[in-house]
Formats: C-alpha cells, sequence, structure tokens
C-alpha cells in the first residue's frame, strides 16, 4: 500500500503542474501569474521542494539507467496495448496523460525501490539504516 501512495503522491505532483485541461500550475501561471506573482512564486517553491524530493530519491536509489528502464517498459506496455488495438493514440489529451502516468511511475519506483530491495534482499541501503 505504501508504493500506491508514493505513486499517486507522484501522479498528483505531475499532474498539478502540467496536465491537458486547464486546471494546472503552469496554465495559471501563464494567465495569471503576474497579478498573483507572490502565490505563482510561493506554489511554484512547493512543487520544486517536491519534485527534489522525488527526483533526489529516484536517482539515489534506481539511477539514470533504472529510470530509462522503467519509462521502456511503461512505453513498451502502452505500445502493446496500442498493437492490440486497445489503446488510441490520436488524442493528444490521452498522451498527455500517458506520459504523466510512466513518469510518475518513475518516480513511485524510484521512491519506493529501496523499501522493495530491503523486503527482497533483507539487506538495508546505508540511508535507510534507523539511528
Amino acid at each position: 500500500m505504501g508504493f500506491f501512495w508514493r505513486w499517486l503522491f507522484a501522479f498528483g505532483l505531475l499532474a498539478v503542474t502540467y496536465n491537458p485541461t486547464q486546471y494546472n500550475y503552469v496554465r495559471w501561471v501563464l494567465d495569471f501569474g503576474r497579478d498573483n506573482l507572490s502565490i505563482a512564486v510561493l506554489v511554484g517553491l512547493f512543487l520544486l521542494i517536491g519534485y527534489i524530493i522525488y527526483l533526489r530519491a529516484t536517482l539515489r536509489s534506481i539511477g539514470t539507467f533504472g529510470m530509462l528502464l522503467v519509462l521502456a517498459v511503461a512505453g513498451a506496455m502502452i505500445w502493446v496495448l496500442y498493437d492490440l488495438g486497445i489503446l488510441r493514440l490520436d488524442d493528444p489529451g490521452l498522451i498527455t496523460w500517458l506520459a504523466l502516468l510512466a513518469l510518475s511511475l518513475v518516480l513511485g519506483i524510484g521512491l519506493s525501490w529501496s523499501h522493495v530491495r530491503r523486503y527482497l534482499s533483507g539487506q538495508s541501503d546505508i540511508d535507510d539504516v534507523d539511528e
């Protein structure tokens, strides 16, 4: 259940930043950021903190190669769904949501990998040792 919450927060972080609807940070800043500059900067800093936490943990746990591997698996799964006729890729909004899903899986797996590794191997990463 822990992975689900880490993945869901990663998906939320990405979707709040940008999604194909009009309800996202990027659109809001472009439309109203000049009038609400202090709020735009504050919210942007909170989003940046979230990205730093996720990216740092992901890079430390699975690295760049692991991130590319997870993206490749997600891309292959989308390709299979497309080849089987289950998924149509003619809607740009759907492609954006699929990209958000794939990226959130990378971040969710990256943040959860130390827990998975500890469970499978019985060994803790050096950063995971309780004091």
